[in-house]
């Protein structure tokens, strides 16, 4: 059946930035998106339904890489004064005799009404993380395959895997904040994460991808750090790590390690194009280390790992990112999370658009544009095909992309369901613009440190959203106007 859906404003992609379609469409043939652009040239076209929205505004759904599918502790331990935030942390006693709060029947409940949040949040791809706080070590296998199910029936696009630890963060006996390790619950945690990858590839489903999700730099040995990238490159997988997060992991890897985090993640051979990271924020730009640029952003970017900023939960916690700008002008890749309850972008960028505001003292300086480019077009590069694996053709389930018709190369496919169109209403404010698109911002984006973002980034050929835009069959640009499925390589 073929629909056309009209709003008021439309956000597309033409290849280079975002830019807003006054009286604008999108046009869908059943699972696929055929056309993104003028109501009245689109109208033209016969259709089976045609869906106004009227005063609103249509846009890609949202992409968040720090999606908490799970209770959110920053709700209670964002408040506490240096005096009483030990109180918010696992005692060494405890360490010794945890115990799972929450049954299996109940972790799939919380799992089922994070998930659902993250819908109605205009959220249709996302990355969990999860609170161990209330867990007896970390998730399992079978927790992730329950989130899976939950997943795919909402429409989701999920890129999942248990996380797991050799360590947890403790007070001491002598009261003082460390790390106790069950270095063997770490291999155990690992194995399961594994198992999952080859659950994921059984399931053949694009709307289900798995990654490898360890916990904390801090509360993971340099031997596991090793173990998960070498099965990371052996399994084409991207990892994700909390990492350069806080001065009191700073301190614990240099203490213990001999080394800064950065350098823990380079000397385990993480630090590549695989590596996704939250938050990313205490290096040596930051006030709190030197406050000065002495190249660990640009280590970052010549890596091409992945920074996911999560601006609300900075503010929470009193902790910014110094800054969006500086990090996008030296080529550092950026993403989106929320990483906190609710799971609203919207209102995470304007949180860090006012931050940035506040730090250059410039109210020309807010970024909004860029924050809307991490958002859609963020995000890590490809990952390599398994090397002990042959390519496979695999048709994928409701998203294609294609050269379409007419000569014009518009955006990848996208259902057209509400998983995957977002849809902001609201009354008109000033005139609208005339009939050809305006762009979000008029201004060039910064050069990429590493060539692949250079106008030429690759897509996620296993589904990745915000990978840049994708080559187009035969020959062209598709455009990134929607995030979803770009190819069917296997």
């Amino acid at each position: 059946m073929r629909t056309l859906v009209t709003a008021s404003w439309v956000i597309a992609h033409d290849g280079r930035t975002h830019v807003e379609l006054p009286d604008g469409g999108v046009l869908i043939d059943g699972d696929t998106v055929l056309d993104v652009g003028d109501r009245a040239a689109l109208a033209r076209t016969p259709v089976d339904r045609h869906v106004e929205l009227g005063e609103a505004v249509l846009t890609p759904g949202l992409i968040d890489l720090d999606a908490l599918t799970d209770i959110d502790h920053l709700i209670l331990d964002s408040w506490a004064p240096p005096e009483r935030a030990d109180g918010y942390v696992w005692s060494e006693a405890y360490f010794d005799r945890p115990r799972a709060v929450f049954d299996a029947a109940q972790r799939r409940t919380v799992r089922t009404y994070a998930l659902t949040q993250l819908a109605l949040h205009g959220i249709t791809s996302y990355m969990p993380i999860a609170s161990e706080v209330h867990s007896d070590w970390a998730e399992t296998h079978e927790d992730l395959v329950a989130m899976a199910e939950v997943s795919r029936s909402l429409g989701l696009r999920g890129f999942l895997g248990p996380s797991f630890r050799s360590g947890v963060n403790v007070i001491g006996a002598d009261g003082e904040p460390t790390v106790k390790y069950d270095e063997e619950a770490g291999r155990r945690g690992l194995a399961e994460a594994l198992r999952f990858l080859d659950h994921t590839e059984k399931l053949a489903d694009p709307l289900v991808t798995g990654v490898l999700l360890p916990c904390r730099i801090e509360t993971l040995t340099p031997e596991l750090l090793r173990d998960i990238a070498r099965a990371a490159e052996r399994r084409g997988a991207l990892v994700r790590l909390h990492a350069l997060q806080g001065n009191a992991e700073r301190a614990y890897v240099r203490r213990t390690h001999g080394m800064t985090p950065l350098q823990l993640l380079a000397e385990t051979g993480l630090l590549s194009d695989r590596l996704i990271v939250p938050h990313g924020v205490v290096l040596d730009v930051h006030p709190d280390v030197l406050g000065t640029d002495t190249g660990d952003t640009a280590v970052l970017a010549e890596a091409g790992v992945s920074v996911v900023h999560c601006p609300l939960t900075n503010a929470r916690y009193a902790h910014h990112l110094h800054t969006f700008g500086a990090y996008r002008e030296r080529g550092v890749n950026l993403c989106l999370g929320t990483d906190s309850f609710p799971p609203d972008l919207i209102r995470g960028i304007d949180t860090g658009v006012q931050v940035a505001k506040l730090q250059a003292g410039d109210l020309g300086q807010g970024h909004l544009a860029g924050y809307f480019e991490a958002l859609w077009t963020g995000g890590p590069a490809p990952p390599r095909p398994r090397p002990d694996r042959p390519r496979r053709r695999r048709r994928p389930h409701g998203l294609r992309a294609r050269r379409l018709p007419h000569g014009r190369d518009r955006g990848p496919a996208a259902h057209p369901g509400p998983q995957r169109h977002r849809a902001r209403r609201g009354p008109h404010h000033g005139r609208r613009p005339g009939r050809h698109a305006r762009r979000a911002d008029p201004r060039r984006r910064p050069r990429r440190a590493a060539a692949r973002r250079a106008g030429a980034v690759r897509p996620d050929a296993r589904g990745l959203p915000g990978a840049g835009p994708p080559p187009a069959a035969g020959g062209g640009t598709l455009p990134a106007c929607l995030p979803a499925r770009l190819t069917d390589r296997g």
